[in-house]
């Protein structure tokens, strides 16, 4: 039997006040359960803060009777001593709260629980190794001691207090203040009875004022302008794709063939009656798969799908990292999306942003009212550009919150690859900085250390937790090795994007072809350094925006070179050593700039010009993937050789591709100018039949329908250094893929 005790408080007045204030720095050594001392003997002293609660009663499963609270404080503290029968055990109770509206309700006290994270979670926290961080912060529905609730955690070393809010305490950080775990700088808080769909915050009282943070480990988030976490579970999705990655793991994806098709979500395709609806991650699924499937890539990759406040960002100003953005549907939708992809033989990349984050007042910027994730010094942690902020790769809590949630994707939404935007402005301590402006590392440099020590350890984790899978970087500088692993001294990436070969290829191909004879050196000088890396060749979204206008629109000429220019840009890509990259729309010769507030212009195919280029990238991407010499050995000389790229003055280029066996050779001839060319030699290494394979003049692709017949027969005629030649019509502004046909 146990006995009540009715006394004076047995907590300080001090302490009250601090929890009245949501000022106490540690709630659990005032609330719940704690033993005091009633004269000679032990007893238990409950206490909760209920500013809403009129009355409160204890109820105990071991007990039959109600034990009533006394209100120690009139704002709603109240406190129930009393003797247990067991005095080695605390026991199990619910606390029965009456609100001043008459209302009743039966909870269990969050202040009964124990802490969730383990020292060891803790430790491997600080040190920047806990990996699967993403399991233990954040929010999550778990049972404890056969209770159901929510789990909260969340990293806030310099805060002098961190409450959970939402609409069930009315969004008061009175209500819930969590319970710091030491030096970790870890506050974790579990809530019986709340489940998914929980709409939270976290409140953190800093040294200075009181803000509101969405969980940076969020799964999940309100729809914009709204900004609040959503507690979601993700590991209910039943994933139907283990086929597709242990198929994946196995792949040299190097020698493989890759053609990306970037996507932005958002305005690929709109749905409804104004055409103002975006599409969901089901409806893209239904949509977007059978027509990048059609048009034979190998990938897609989708811009930020992190979630992110802003829409003209692009999602590269990502606040959610962990939260898949709610404005297609859920996260198990966008899983769906993947899941369809990979059954579908598609794999995906995801766009990933871990050179910046923005200064939105509920995100990441000054988070607990210090430079947490940032430096504090504007020349370290800012970025003059874009008005975002720069991670502190430096202090191993950030890098393990950017390592664990790359693998999230990875381990979470099953994805293919990361392309990681902006490497350089990680790179580089003076990026777009004048002098004065930056601070050198340690050795008076302007490379960022702390930044390629991440990298490497970032890739090298990736990697060797997924084999198969890809890292891409966005590198715009000569910064060697970016696609070398680190034990050779590189930063790991498998691949990266080849933007000097972009920018002079079409440098040239705007250029009107009385001139190009001039320049021919634009299309030759990417053959001095397309070895030294792993590269993809990318016409991005960036490449149609901002005044630059889209790909077809800055080709030179009148209405039919345009076109015709456009499908000889697509050819001689596809013929060029590297993987392939090209944004959504240019399959098929979007005229206007892209727009991410609007559809793209499928009224276009209604245009036999258009559907002629479509059905070419078709063409080019069953052709690139079936001749093993145009994809197998991309990163080697072995792969590649000039047949004459001297002939400035006809603005003709040849050359062969071969694969690893020496039977597999492709020829690639193009001829960048309109005037038709009949009669061209080209030198080959053996004689026979070569089959054409591909011609960008076909008739069916809009083209003049001029052509080799099928084929040529090589001539015992040498020919720059080639005993044997091919004497070739070429069409004008085309390429023409041969192949020798052995018997």
């Amino acid at each position: 039997m146990s006995k009540t005790v009715h006394a004076k408080p047995t907590v300080l007045a001090e302490e009250v006040e601090a929890i009245l204030r949501a000022e106490h720095a540690d709630p659990f050594s005032v609330l719940g359960p704690h033993r005091v001392k009633r004269g000679a003997e032990e007893a238990v002293a409950i206490r909760a803060f209920l500013p809403r609660a009129r009355d409160l009663r204890i109820l105990y499963d071991e007990i039959s009777d109600p034990l009533p609270a006394e209100r120690v404080h009139p704002d709603g503290f109240f406190e129930a001593v009393m003797i247990p029968p067991d005095k080695h055990a605390l026991l199990r109770y619910h606390l029965r709260i009456t609100h001043f509206n008459g209302a009743t309700e039966e909870v269990d006290d969050p202040y009964a629980f124990p802490p969730l994270l383990t020292d060891f979670d803790l430790h491997l926290i600080g040190e920047g190794t806990h990996f699967e961080k993403y399991e233990k912060l954040g929010a999550h529905v778990r049972q404890v001691n056969g209770t159901r609730g929510a789990h909260f955690a969340v990293w806030a070393p310099n805060a002098r207090r961190v409450s959970v809010v939402g609409d069930f305490n009315l969004w008061d950080g009175r209500a819930h203040p969590m319970r710091p775990r030491g030096m970790s700088g870890i506050w974790e808080l579990f809530l019986p009875g709340l489940d998914e769909g929980l709409i939270y915050k976290f409140e953190i009282r800093t040294q200075a004022s009181v803000t509101l943070k969405s969980d940076p480990y969020a799964f999940f988030s309100e729809l914009r302008p709204k900004t609040a976490s959503i507690v979601c579970n993700i590991d209910r999705y039943e994933w139907h794709d283990a086929e597709w990655v242990e198929q994946r793991e196995k792949r040299d994806w190097l020698s493989s063939p890759i053609s990306i098709y970037e996507v932005h979500a958002a305005s690929w395709r709109r749905s409804g009656p104004d055409g103002r609806s975006w599409l969901t991650y089901r409806e893209l699924a239904d949509q977007l798969i059978p027509y990048v499937k059609q048009l034979g890539y190998t990938h897609i990759e989708l811009m930020p799908v992190m979630e992110h406040p802003f829409d003209a960002s692009w999602g590269y100003q990502t606040v959610g990292y962990f939260a898949a953005t709610s404005r297609f549907g859920t996260p198990s939708d966008l899983m769906h999306f993947i899941d369809r992809c990979h059954q579908e033989g598609i794999g995906v990349i995801l766009d990933w942003t871990p050179a910046h984050f923005p200064r939105d007042a509920h995100g990441l910027a000054h988070f607990d009212g210090t430079h947490l994730y940032e430096h504090a010094d504007p020349r370290q942690g800012a970025h003059p550009d874009w008005g975002t902020l720069v991670f502190n790769y430096g202090r191993n809590e950030v890098q393990n919150f950017l390592i664990s949630n790359a693998l999230f994707w990875l381990d979470k939404y099953h994805v293919d690859g990361l392309r990681m935007d902006a490497v350089a402005s990680m790179l580089y301590l003076d990026y777009s900085r004048k002098p004065g402006e930056w601070v050198p590392n340690r050795f008076g440099g302007r490379e960022n250390l702390e930044a390629v020590a991440f990298l490497k350890r970032l890739n090298e984790v990736l990697h060797g937790r997924h084999p198969g899978v890809l890292t891409i970087a966005e590198e715009s500088t000569a910064w060697p090795m970016v696609s070398r692993p680190t034990y050779l001294g590189g930063l790991g990436f498998s691949l990266k994007w080849n933007l000097g070969w972009m920018h002079d290829t079409l440098d040239y191909f705007g250029r009107d072809p009385i001139h190009r004879k001039y320049h021919h050196n634009r299309m030759t000088f990417s053959m001095l350094y397309t070895f030294t890396e792993n590269f993809v060749l990318p016409f991005s979204h960036d490449e149609v925006v901002h005044g630059k206008r889209s790909l077809i629109g800055r080709m030179p000429g009148d209405y039919w070179q345009q076109f015709a220019n456009l499908r000889l840009l697509y050819a001689y890509m596809y013929g060029h050593p590297g993987k392939k990259l090209l944004f959504m729309g240019g399959e098929f010769g979007q005229w206007i700039e892209w727009n991410h507030d609007q559809s793209l212009d499928w009224h276009l195919l209604d245009l036999d010009a258009h559907r002629g280029v479509q059905r070419l990238m078709a063409d080019l991407n069953r052709l690139y993937r079936a001749e093993s010499a145009l994809h197998e050995v991309d990163f080697d000389w072995h792969g590649f050789e000039w047949l004459d790229c001297n002939d400035a003055d006809a603005s003709v280029l040849s050359f062969l591709r071969r694969g690893r066996s020496p039977d597999e050779c492709v020829v690639v001839v193009c001829n960048f100018t309109p005037v038709p060319r009949e009669n061209y030699r080209v030198g080959v290494p053996e004689r026979g039949y070569y089959k054409e394979l591909l011609n960008t003049d076909a008739a069916i692709y809009g083209g003049s329908n001029m052509g080799n017949y099928g084929g040529v027969h090589a001539e015992p005629v040498p020919w720059f250094g080639h005993d044997y030649s091919l004497r070739l019509a070429l069409p004008p502004m085309a390429a023409v893929f041969l192949k020798l046909q052995r018997g």
